[in-house]
């Protein structure tokens, strides 16, 4: 299994890690963290060295209930982030974490490799041809309504099957524009109770039926914190047994906080698969 980077055949039939950069103010773990060139780069250099094939930037806060942020705003924050890694970084793969066409289409004209949309498409009705016209991997993941309201009583008979039709259509009209390399995110914490969490976690494997790579984003999310009485700071031990459980049930990429430790969980579980 293998996706096409910028000419570059990544293999990912040994895992590999998507090292999270946010470069929002208000992120639910590391909001305004990196907010000059030199910590930027300094946690760059960090995760690439410690094992992240992919590092996934991100200029719209997603966290439930987040301020929206203008398409102008949104441009203004990482274009010039894309563009400082990419000189620092030469054979960098940049993710860009949005869900907006003009930003995909620019971030990848600036050399990003890969375009990470939270809404599958369901927020700009431009996104699907964009990144057919752009021929780049596309993650498409789940999220119920808005990062505004997607937590207000999320409601599903079955979230497992609900989720698999969903994929199964977005991978069938990405397939008809001839998007090559779709990679599918069932969007943990995004329009989902715990309950509903646990049970895509649980059920993680019946997505490789859809011959799509997976990608697992449960990296100190609420999920975790809330169910052991903790902070997303505490959560690091729980992450790393959550993303140990997505590997083992078919992960083929993690998106995490700390790269380290989930690179570490893939050479343990590389041992036992």
């Amino acid at each position: 299994m293998t996706i096409n980077c910028k000419g570059n055949l990544i293999d990912l039939s040994l895992p590999k890690v998507m090292g999270i950069l946010n470069i929002t103010p208000d992120s639910f773990f590391d909001g305004g963290k990196y907010k000059n060139e030199s910590d930027i780069l300094n946690q760059v250099e960090k995760m690439l060295s410690e094992g992240a094939t992919f590092i996934d930037v991100g200029a719209y806060s997603s966290r439930p209930g987040a301020n929206h942020v203008s398409e102008e705003e949104e441009l203004k924050r990482i274009l010039p982030v894309v563009n400082l890694l990419l000189k620092d970084f030469p054979d960098i793969l940049i993710s860009v974490d949005t869900f907006r066409s003009k930003v995909a289409q620019e971030t990848i004209n600036s050399g990003a490799a890969i375009i990470n949309d939270i809404s599958g498409g369901n927020i700009d009705s431009k996104m699907f041809s964009t990144v057919a016209d752009l021929q780049v991997p596309y993650i498409v993941m789940h999220m119920l309504g808005t990062p505004q309201n997607m937590q207000q009583n999320p409601t599903y008979k079955n979230v497992t099957t609900e989720l698999l039709q969903f994929f199964s259509e977005k991978i069938n009209e990405l397939n008809r524009l001839q998007v090559k390399d779709v990679i599918v995110d069932v969007g943990f914490g995004f329009g989902k109770t715990i309950a509903h969490n646990y049970q895509l976690l649980k059920n993680l494997q019946l997505f490789q039926h859809l011959n799509a790579p997976i990608l697992a984003g449960v990296s100190r999310k609420s999920m975790l914190y809330k169910t052991l009485d903790i902070t997303a700071k505490e959560a690091l031990n729980a992450t790393t047994s959550a993303n140990t459980i997505a590997l083992l049930n078919g992960a083929n990429i993690l998106r995490v906080h700390d790269v380290k430790e989930a690179v570490q969980s893939v050479k343990i579980v590389n041992q036992v698969l």
